[in-house]
């Protein structure tokens, strides 16, 4: 499209280019114990996940630590360190979704690509290697010592990148996370990937696609 000619195509990671197994882990090691409590635990882990990573900076283990910590507490669960940390070290075996490497590949061959993550230094890579396309840059929370959807992060990467909120287009299946902050921050060009985990919200003003796929064609490549 003649008027979309960003200096930077920013990505979400997990869920978003990368597929988002952590509540499938946790189901895995929970199964026995949980059974038909199933459900109410993985939407607690989720929601606690988001609300360790409101306030200040923690190692991303932490952050599983005490998500699945209190959902074990909610549910009336044993919690047992070393269940989290499987969930946490199972993070760097993830791979894309189907749609995303011939995607990205197109988008790569026009414009710079650049993550934005909330994952740690020592698992972020492993997953970029799977995506099967350059990144101009990778920042994690780490970098910035600060999680989205907090605005740190995203101030941090564009003092990086030396640019502001009009060079971006941001791309993200998740609105909590990423595109209400990106909207706050005067990001005008966004770009929500329905992949079914959150719901569609148009007031912040972004593209609906539904692959990546679909977001090289509306970018022209």
């Amino acid at each position: 499209m003649a008027d979309l000619n960003p200096r930077y195509i920013t990505f979400d990671c997990y869920g978003t280019l990368i597929y988002f197994e952590m509540s499938n882990v946790a189901r895995s090691i929970y199964a026995e114990s949980l059974q038909e409590r199933m459900e109410p635990f993985v939407k607690a882990f989720s929601a606690y996940r988001l609300d360790e990573v409101l306030g200040p900076w923690k190692p991303y283990r932490q952050v599983v630590r005490n998500a699945v910590r209190r959902s074990c507490l909610r549910l009336d669960v044993p919690y047992r360190e070393a269940d989290a940390d499987r969930i946490y070290e199972a993070v760097p075996s993830w791979g894309p979704h189907a749609d995303v490497p011939e995607g990205l590949a197109r988008l790569a061959s026009r414009y710079k690509l650049v993550i934005l993550s909330n994952a740690a230094n020592e698992q972020i890579h492993h997953n970029v290697e799977r995506l099967g396309a350059p990144f101009h840059a990778v920042f994690t929370a780490e970098d910035a010592q600060s999680y989205k959807p907090r605005m740190q992060g995203f101030e941090y990467m564009m003092a990086k990148l030396g640019c502001g909120p009009q060079d971006l287009f941001h791309v993200s299946s998740s609105l909590r996370y990423d595109l209400m902050t990106a909207h706050d921050l005067g990001i005008k060009n966004k770009a929500f990937v329905a992949r079914g985990h959150e719901p569609s919200t148009p007031y912040y003003g972004y593209y609906e696609v539904a692959t990546i796929g679909e977001l090289a064609t509306l970018l022209g490549v």
